[in-house]
């Protein structure tokens, strides 16, 4: 997938019953995550749990996604009105594996 060793955000969340923006504001950040640089790719999905993984070329891009301040500022208005709780575990990634089942024709 990604030149190896690189590392992965795992973002995973539960979210309080009125959600009215957070669509919006989640599709700003991934907008604005693809421009930092060392960012390299994202996965997310939603059912009861949401889980957002983003992978990066490195920590210190990690570091400076993290200091950006519309990044900051969503985090904020997100506890305070979208998330019941969240987590986040930053995860080098040394190997990995793929399986994609051919379609017949």
């Amino acid at each position: 997938m990604y030149d190896k060793p690189y590392y992965a955000v795992i973002f995973t969340s539960l979210l309080v019953s009125d959600i009215s923006g957070y669509a919006e504001m989640a599709e700003e950040m991934e907008r604005l995550a693809k421009q930092q640089p060392g960012f390299l790719g994202l996965e997310s999905a939603r059912n009861e749990t949401g889980i957002t993984i983003s992978y990066w070329k490195d920590q210190k891009s990690i570091l400076e996604w993290k200091k950006n301040l519309q990044h900051q500022e969503a985090q904020r208005i997100g506890k305070q009105r979208w998330y019941s709780k969240y987590s986040i575990r930053i995860c080098k990634v040394e190997r990995e594996y793929h399986f994609e089942k051919e379609e017949n024709l």
